[in-house]
């Protein structure tokens, strides 16, 4: 096992719950039932009230507890589960602040070197707008071993949650919060190209929301170079391949779905994503989520203009700055500089500061 990282057991009945109830974070599926095996608390330290988990009543006893880099960390409960990542809340023990802690099972020496250059990903980063990585361990599990990656927890859950939130109440984000929204994800991402990387995943549940409303960048393990020369059909075929499986089909750029053998793929298919994304926050769902809900082909709708419903709420600027974004022709598209520009002119006026019509 890993000395920086390792699961403490207690192993004594008696009182075992810890009941919470806490918004999901990095995953947009039902929160499975269950619980650790193994993790009983050995002593009830009684009840508090934890109003920054929406006010109820949690009694202070663990399931379990991990350590990692040292430090002590309180097992609380399971937030989601992809295909083969678990993503648990915990509380620091030494500072009473929640994480989130993403566990990736890696069956094979190649999951485990992903796992590994996701973290390298975020340590590449102290940027307001892109998740920070708190600590990161590989730890044994018989033959196997589990990636953990320590994040911070946002308990607003992400953009996706606000965005069906406000639907079910029939409402929709204003034009100037989606304005702010979408400058903070365009900077994010500036940060992100201005390495030479794209995040190639781009997507509403891979925004996260801070306490004031900050969209967080997350989910950094689809990044790889932004420019990449495609000299061959194998080479083509191989990256079309790796987008089918890391880019998520309904916000995925045109260009990925059909590589050319001779073409370069740049940074701008973060662009066309960030289009869905501006759609989905103007819309409440992005333009091609309806397409592949009733099984017709993305690859096929992607290839067409793409059609801007009429909406008193939204300005021409901010239909002119989505169609650009929408563009099929990637060499067309806007780098995201050009964007920025065009954003922060855009911006609403801070509270309390008043325009002059000249």
């Amino acid at each position: 096992m890993s000395s920086s990282c390792a699961w403490s057991r207690a192993s004594e009945g008696g009182l075992s719950q810890r009941w919470a109830r806490v918004p999901h974070l990095l995953s947009s599926h039902p929160m499975p039932d269950g619980r650790e095996s193994g993790t009983w608390p050995k002593v009830c330290r009684g009840w508090r009230k934890r109003p920054d988990i929406m006010g109820h009543a949690l009694c202070v006893c663990s399931r379990g507890t991990v350590i990692i880099d040292n430090k002590r960390y309180l097992f609380i409960q399971k937030l989601g589960e992809g295909g083969f990542s678990y993503v648990d809340l915990v509380e620091g023990l030494h500072d009473g602040h929640f994480y989130a802690l993403k566990r990736i099972l890696c069956h094979e020496q190649q999951d485990q070197e992903e796992a590994q250059r996701e973290a390298d990903m975020h340590r590449l980063f102290q940027h307001p707008n892109i998740l920070r990585l708190v600590a990161y361990c590989l730890k044994e599990r018989g033959a196997k071993h589990e990636a953990w990656l320590l994040l911070p927890f946002f308990k607003r859950g992400t953009l996706w949650n606000e965005i069906e939130r406000l639907k079910d109440q029939g409402n929709f984000l204003t034009e100037d919060q989606i304005l702010v929204l979408l400058l903070g994800i365009c900077r994010g991402l500036e940060a992100i190209h201005a390495k030479g990387y794209a995040h190639r995943d781009l997507k509403p549940t891979n925004i996260l929301l801070g306490d004031e409303g900050q969209p967080v960048l997350m989910d950094l393990g689809s990044m790889n170079q932004a420019c990449i020369q495609v000299e061959g059909s194998r080479q083509a075929l191989t990256l079309q391949d790796w987008a089918a499986q890391r880019c998520t089909i309904s916000y995925r750029a045109p260009e990925l779905f059909s590589v050319q053998s001779h073409c370069v793929i740049d940074e701008r298919t973060d662009v066309w994503s960030l289009g869905c994304v501006l759609y989905a926050m103007m819309f409440g769902e992005g333009p091609y989520d309806m397409v592949f809900q009733k099984g017709d082909s993305v690859a096929l709708a992607v290839q067409n203009e793409l059609s801007i419903p009429q909406s008193p709420r939204h300005s021409s600027a901010l239909r002119q700055l989505l169609a650009s974004m929408m563009t099929v022709d990637p060499q067309q598209r806007p780098h995201i500089p050009v964007l920025l520009s065009q954003l922060e002119a855009l911006q609403p006026p801070a509270p309390g500061q008043h325009t002059t019509q000249i």
